[in-house]
């Protein structure tokens, strides 16, 4: 059995969990506890869903955790717009977080069909 950190999707939200939390340093100070905070914990959901998905035995609560991934994927995607209707970030660096954080919805959303795949066998 492969341990999560083989999975191409939680590489994936890996990458975009380090990318976010350099981008946050950037913030205002003030945003220390608001704003960065949340954006920093739901970048890091990411992955925590998908490595405690992989621990699960069956398909439907492995399922329940990387649906909570791609959820906590979109809350991201809203801090970025919160983000950016602030001016703390570029409409550039929105765009390129936000098509991160959209690839890794889509990983998500491969991997929950593969395990169903796998489990209509």
């Amino acid at each position: 059995m492969l341990s999560f950190t083989d999975l191409e999707v939680w590489k994936k939200a890996r990458i975009l969990r380090n990318n976010i939390n350099e981008l946050a340093q950037s913030f205002p100070s003030e945003e220390k506890y608001r704003l960065q905070d949340q954006i920093i914990r739901s970048s890091r959901s990411i992955g925590n869903n998908i490595a405690e998905g992989h621990g699960r035995l069956h398909y439907a609560e492995a399922a329940k955790f990387l649906i909570n991934a791609r959820g906590s994927a979109a809350e991201t995607i809203d801090h970025l717009i919160i983000a950016l209707d602030n001016k703390f970030i570029s409409e550039e660096q929105f765009d390129i977080f936000k098509r991160d954080c959209e690839e890794c919805m889509k990983m998500i959303n491969g991997y929950i069909n593969y395990l169903r795949k796998q489990t209509n066998l």
